[in-house]
């Protein structure tokens, strides 16, 4: 929460920055940017993702420890009227967990560690309010598929053997919010953005009691992006 909050009020301390160079009356940039009817341009960023477990009985709680990661992506929008726009954003997103399984002893069985590189496939509708000299904030919405390229979905082993199993594609709703800044040779958009599964992620050990997975009735994951567009 400390690096989220960071974080928050740098990229507010920039908005208050960016937002000062524009008095009451400024020369617009970029005047035509949001009158074409197809838009090009990239992001980068960072996400933190957690897990939301749903369990079969009130144990112990799966702790589950965050780190802060990065995304990459591409745009492709297209314009459909004056306030809406509907946006395709597929991304890299790299994140590592750890998770902490309550009953064990030794740490090798208690312990691990969940890399996961995401391709995420994100369908979302734009929707801006009316521009204000060079800025302009938006809501943003929509579903979206991930592929997990570290899901280990087809290992025989499982976490008996060390492997902790995770399902391939997962199915996500996205909402955030953000400003675009109209500057002199591009438009420059912050936004803050979150993602909740909405299918089931686990992958079950062989064994239907396992110390690891027997408990656990659902995994969906959950995070947050704080991602910067190019445009």
């Amino acid at each position: 929460m400390k690096k989220w909050f960071l974080i928050g009020s740098i990229l507010c301390i920039g908005v208050q920055n960016i937002s000062a160079q524009f008095n009451e009356n400024p020369i617009l940039n970029k005047e035509n940017e949001d009158k074409k009817f197809l838009n090009w341009g990239y992001f980068l960023g960072f996400n933190q993702y957690d897990f939301k477990f749903d369990y079969k009985e009130n144990n112990r709680d799966i702790l589950v420890s965050k780190s802060l990661g990065f995304n990459v992506g591409l745009i492709g929008e297209m314009r459909l009227n004056n306030f809406f726009d509907l946006r395709f954003e597929p991304g890299l997103h790299y994140t590592s967990r750890t998770l902490g399984f309550p009953g064990f002893d030794e740490e090798r069985q208690a312990i691990r560690e969940v890399k996961s590189t995401y391709i995420n496939f994100p369908l979302l509708i734009k929707a801006s309010s009316k521009r204000l000299g060079n800025w302009k904030p938006f809501l943003i919405g929509g579903a979206s598929t991930t592929l997990n390229l570290g899901s280990n979905e087809m290992s025989l082993d499982d976490n008996s053997a060390g492997t902790f199993r995770m399902k391939k594609w997962v199915y996500n709703y996205e909402l955030g919010f953000g400003i675009d800044f109209y500057l002199e040779y591009f438009k420059f958009s912050p936004s803050i953005r979150g993602v909740f599964a909405l299918t089931d992620e686990l992958v079950r050990d062989n064994d239907p009691n396992s110390p690891w997975t027997g408990n656990i009735d659902a995994m969906r994951t959950r995070g947050i992006f704080i991602n910067f567009t190019f445009e």
